[in-house]
């Protein structure tokens, strides 16, 4: 997948073109609707299937007091989309003078001259861009007739719940992975480079790996939970890269704790020394809320449970030998 920050850079083997364009934050299975049609135009045209997003998230830049904490931001959102079989990814920067161009002109100058584009793929909840919110489908179909674009529209999606980032949001804020799973299409994952903590874990008997503060993906409401660590640094298919694990969230209460952490405890292993490397944790089941114990058997006894428990909701892949 090739990437760049201007309309005016488009690579010309990626125009013409099929486009679409949103923030896609968590590419979630509603984003796949849009995406998976984008791809399958392009195919269909014999053409290069192109997304438009925006870095950073508009809100941040409009108002920053009501900006959401981004479910997969960033360098997340941009290899998702790649993994998705789009052609190319073009990351707009969204600043407030950006801000101030108008619906028309930002179609125009983004998917007419900049990208040249033959179908324009949006969702039907498309609204809101441009200075002034102005734009929406109506204005979209307008400017096709315009200017020679199609445009296919595809409506919302869910199952019983609209599949939104939003949705997502609210079932990660209520420990409720499995559902913002159903809506991702996949579990939720936080990346990051493993630093060291407090080594209570090692001392206790369950050494854990601890994600630095500026690990890439919305953490979910404190509390212990089943899960992965995938060893990014290792190549796909090598031994121990992908892993079973309890995975706490929250800030250690029993130790009177005041920063909050991530960190997971890789079943069955206290060999392994992850120290530098860059993991991803995926949150597959809630196993507890975070609690604060009176004692230290009392929370080795709790650990234990949580290990079994993590075992049961991973089932039989959840052996070290995964």
């Amino acid at each position: 997948m090739q990437q760049w920050s201007s309309p005016n850079a488009t690579p010309p083997q990626l125009r013409p073109c099929v486009a679409t364009f949103g923030n896609f934050d968590g590419v979630h299975r509603g984003h796949r609707a849009i995406l998976d049609e984008l791809i399958r135009q392009g195919e269909q045209r014999e053409l290069p299937a192109v997304v438009v997003t925006f870095d950073p998230h508009p809100v941040e830049v409009l108002h920053p007091d009501r900006a959401p904490e981004l479910i997969a931001p960033g360098a997340l959102r941009d290899q998702l989309l790649a993994e998705v079989g789009v052609d190319g990814l073009l990351v707009m920067p969204f600043t407030y003078e950006f801000a101030q161009t108008s619906a028309v002109d930002y179609i125009v100058d983004t998917f007419v001259t900049g990208l040249g584009v033959e179908i324009l793929v949006v969702g039907a909840d498309t609204k809101g861009f441009g200075a002034g919110y102005t734009g929406d489908v109506d204005l979209i179909r307008e400017l096709g007739e315009q200017h020679g674009f199609d445009v296919v529209v595809i409506a919302d999606q869910g199952d019983g719940e609209r599949w939104s980032s939003s949705a997502v949001r609210g079932h990660l804020a209520a420990s409720e992975v499995e559902e913002a799973a159903t809506i991702l299409g996949r579990p939720h994952r936080v990346v990051g480079t493993v630093v060291h903590g407090h080594h209570r874990g090692r001392d206790l008997g369950y050494p854990t790996a601890n994600l630095d503060p500026g690990a890439l993906g919305l953490v979910p409401s404190d509390g212990v939970y089943a899960g992965w660590l995938t060893r990014l640094d290792l190549a796909e298919g090598s031994a121990d890269r992908r892993l079973p694990a309890a995975i706490s969230v929250g800030i250690n209460p029993t130790f009177d704790g005041e920063v909050r952490v991530v960190e997971a405890y890789v079943l069955d292993r206290t060999d392994l020394d992850l120290y530098g490397e860059q993991v991803a944790v995926d949150f597959v089941g809630h196993v507890r809320p975070t609690l604060r114990f009176d004692s230290i058997d009392e929370l080795l006894d709790a650990m234990a449970a949580d290990v079994e428990r993590t075992r049961a909701l991973l089932g039989d892949r959840s052996s070290a030998s995964a």
